[in-house]
């Protein structure tokens, strides 16, 4: 595996790869992407252990849109079967994706636990959906403090499961190791992550702004259904997103040696050589 440095504009081409792909198989990657927050929820209304075992499967998650974006990338349709990649490659392979998601679900609850000394848990609280939030609340100092600090907690530990999930289903190597290269990946190509982000916050806000226009003139004609229509655009949005992931790490990390049909290509209108399950 040999990490490789491409310049800050390839950050965009990553969002519109992820548009581009998500267009071909719409249904698919929304229906995977929504069955996936829909078992994550299912799982976290458990008593005591549920919402940790559901942060644990985030890394799961991620690595099957990464893997149903290559398929839709090779003119492929996703199936729901791609929920299990995570747990049908091997006992090496579920063992390791088991211990990533233990790391990132302690990893996690030690930056809430952090955010918790600063303002007593009220953050926390609101993050995890306990408490509603109020613009009282919101403009409390210390409230404001902790989100920050979880903010910043919450950095490093993204760049460093952002791409590790993939190391492990297609470079095979361990969760500790994959951590460390999916880090030093982001931080060394941090230009062009930094312009994918940019790109996102973008589409983010401007589909907000429209979506904003269209739901206040339809709430006035068809009511709630406006609100769900408002709930559908951000779970697809949010698919479109994590389907764009892939393309990050492709352009990031060689293929696996002796592996040429997983050759990696740069060309960002030759989407054929993504990395097959």
């Amino acid at each position: 595996m040999k990490l490789q440095i491409v310049p800050a504009r390839t950050g965009l081409q990553w969002v519109l790869q992820g548009l581009r792909t998500f267009k071909s198989q719409p249904l698919a990657l929304a229906a995977l992407f929504f069955l996936g927050m829909a078992s994550m929820s299912l799982i976290s209304a458990l008593p005591l252990i549920g919402p940790v075992l559901a942060l644990a499967l985030l890394p799961c998650i991620s690595l099957t849109m990464m893997v149903a974006a290559s398929e839709a990338a090779h003119g492929r349709k996703p199936t729901p079967a791609l929920l299990l990649v995570s747990f049908r490659s091997g006992s090496q392979h579920l063992q390791s994706m088991l211990m990533l998601g233990g790391m990132y679900a302690a990893g996690f609850l030690l930056i809430i636990g952090a955010s918790s000394i600063v303002d007593g848990g009220n953050f926390a609280s609101v993050y995890l959906g306990q408490t509603p939030m109020t613009r009282e609340l919101a403009e409390e100092p210390e409230f404001q403090s902790a989100m920050w600090l979880s903010m910043c907690l919450y950095l490093p530990l993204s760049l460093a499961f952002w791409h590790a999930p993939a190391l492990i289903h297609w470079h095979g190597i361990s969760p500790v190791k994959s951590l460390f290269f999916s880090f030093v990946g982001c931080i060394r190509n941090i230009g062009a992550y930094f312009v994918f982000g940019v790109c996102w916050v973008g589409v983010f806000i401007a589909t907000g702004m429209v979506l904003a226009i269209v739901t206040g003139i339809l709430a006035a004609l068809i009511g709630s259904i406006a609100g769900g229509l408002m709930v559908a655009t951000a779970l697809a949005l949010a698919a479109v997103f994590f389907t764009s992931i892939v393309f990050s790490f492709r352009d990031s990390f060689s293929a696996p040696d002796g592996k040429d049909e997983m050759e990696i290509s740069h060309d960002s209108k030759n989407d054929d050589n993504l990395p097959p399950i």
